[in-house]
């Protein structure tokens, strides 16, 4: 595949397809990078006759963490190329999950229970859980070792922050942050942040 992208985010994903035994054919970004830790080629912006070219015969993954750019991004190569899901080999999914769609991140030790629904774009980090019949909507962000207790819906666009815990049957909103290590036991309204414990 291609990346999309080749910064910090890009290299956890470069991380998950060595383990996962795909080829990484090379990337595109604004410029060529200087940090290059797996010595990929570049190929230009993905509008580059390279990129084109590669992306055509190997699809592509975008492998930005800002949600936004990332869903805009996608949806737009998406109309010509074929996007790929990234899951590395130490995730658990249950077999009676669904990855709804492409672009979907799944990184080291994330448990994902039966029932649960992983939209296009989202990002399940490292060693997150997310429990029985959670829905996690489209380009959201699921930080590394934040817990979904069942039956929890994160809207669109939504960031949950590293180690927090989303009490069972909350519904967090779309476009809403929650903050490292909050506990969320209301639902949280569109476009909202929240933090602490109890969040507010």
């Amino acid at each position: 595949m291609v990346l999309v992208g080749y910064s910090g985010h890009a290299f956890v994903v470069c991380g998950i397809a060595h383990a996962a035994g795909l080829s990484v054919t090379g990337y595109c970004d604004t410029e060529e990078k200087i940090n290059n830790p797996f010595n990929l080629p570049y190929l230009g912006s993905e509008e580059s006759d390279a990129a084109i070219k590669a992306m055509a015969v190997n699809g592509f993954f975008v492998a930005i963490g800002d949600n936004a750019i990332r869903k805009k991004v996608t949806e737009k190569l998406s109309k010509t190329f074929s996007s790929k899901n990234i899951i590395h080999p130490s995730s658990v999914i249950s077999a009676h999950a669904i990855l709804k769609n492409a672009g979907i991140m799944i990184s080291a030790g994330v448990l994902i229970n039966p029932l649960a629904v992983i939209k296009e774009g989202a990002i399940c980090n490292t060693g997150c859980i997310i429990e029985h019949e959670c829905d996690v909507g489209r380009f959201s962000h699921i930080g590394p070792g934040a817990i979904l207790c069942g039956n929890v819906k994160v809207g669109e666009n939504s960031f949950i922050g590293a180690g927090a815990v989303i009490k069972q049957g909350i519904v967090v909103g779309a476009n809403c942050m929650i903050g490292a290590g909050a506990v969320v036991v209301k639902n949280v309204a569109d476009h909202s942040m929240v933090k602490g414990v109890p969040a507010v």
